[in-house]
């Protein structure tokens, strides 16, 4: 019975050894968002980015909480750039919006807002177009802004004007 069904099985399988797999190789990340992860890396140079983060990665389920059920809501979600301090920890999550309408992301959108404010990380949103510079990434980063965790009113009033962009 094994033997069987371990023949059939291999016979569903096409041969992939002595075949070329279909992939090539592509760049992370596009123009733009090469730009400003130099852009990001010159102006912030007591942090860390990483670009094309999971959400997963960072943001975890408390105790209590349907871990699976949570987990999946963001598994397949990632941000365009995370910025940390060096041990790591993180300041603040960055989207870039390409102005394209978003519509088939709206939800998308709202997932990755509700849920950066009900962790409490800052999640800012920069059009693709209108790229800030060194000193507005910097400004940006200001300390105040950067332990700004501790004033949820903030939060709320991004999460607003986010929420607010995609209605």
């Amino acid at each position: 019975m094994w033997v069987a069904s371990r023949l059939f099985r291999k016979q569903e399988q096409p041969e992939l050894t002595n075949t070329n797999w279909p992939y090539y190789l592509r760049r992370p990340v596009g123009a733009a968002e090469q730009i400003l992860f130099h852009r990001l890396t010159t102006a912030l140079p007591e942090h860390i980015v990483l670009t094309q983060v999971q959400m997963s990665r960072i943001l975890g389920v408390k105790k209590g909480a349907n871990l699976l059920e949570w987990h999946q809501r963001i598994n397949q979600l990632s941000f365009d750039y995370v910025i940390c301090k060096k041990d790591f920890s993180v300041v603040a999550a960055i989207e870039l919006n390409d102005g394209s309408g978003r519509t088939p992301h709206h939800e998308t959108d709202y997932q990755k807002a509700k849920a950066c404010k009900d962790a409490g990380l800052r999640l800012i949103h920069w059009h693709v177009k209108l790229l800030p510079d060194e000193a507005a990434i910097r400004a940006a980063f200001s300390e105040p802004v950067i332990t700004r965790s501790a004033h949820p009113e903030q939060i709320d009033r991004e999460f607003k004007q986010i929420v607010a962009h995609f209605h």
